[in-house]
């Protein structure tokens, strides 16, 4: 699930995934802007069968926080 979520982020984002660890956080530390996380999220509803309300995303910070939210929602 961590390789597959970082796959998505890295592909948004134009990055290397190798560039991409647990603590790092998607806006700050990645660069991604609200735009990115909408469409992030929404590759990840898609790939996974999840639905992510709004009222979530503050809560997904780090990489780690990503993964946790995936796999607690699939």
């Amino acid at each position: 699930m961590y390789d597959r979520v970082v796959e998505i982020i890295a592909n948004q984002l134009q990055m290397d995934a190798d560039m991409i660890d647990g603590s790092s956080k998607v806006m700050e530390d990645l660069g991604a802007d609200s735009l990115d996380v909408v469409e992030m999220l929404m590759t990840m509803e898609e790939t996974f069968g999840i639905a992510v309300p709004d009222e979530d995303i503050e809560d997904l910070i780090t990489v780690s926080d990503v993964v946790a939210y995936v796999e607690s929602n699939i």
